[in-house]
């Protein structure tokens, strides 16, 4: 799955604010992700992931 950082990644589950939106500020193993929401920033494993994606919101498309 391709995933850059500045993409915004819409999950099946929300974080516990109630945003399902979030934004990646890194990409590698682990993704470091900020909600959109609430702004709290977080890692999580690529695996773990990638299995949540909805959709990817990129900025040009």
């Amino acid at each position: 799955m391709d995933v850059q950082k500045g993409d915004v990644l819409v999950l099946k589950k929300k974080h516990p604010c109630g945003e399902n939106k979030m934004e990646v500020l890194r990409s590698g193993m682990d993704f470091k992700l900020r909600c959109k929401g609430c702004g709290r920033e977080f890692m999580i494993p690529r695996a773990k992931i990638e299995k949540n994606i909805k959709q990817i919101l990129r900025d040009g498309l």
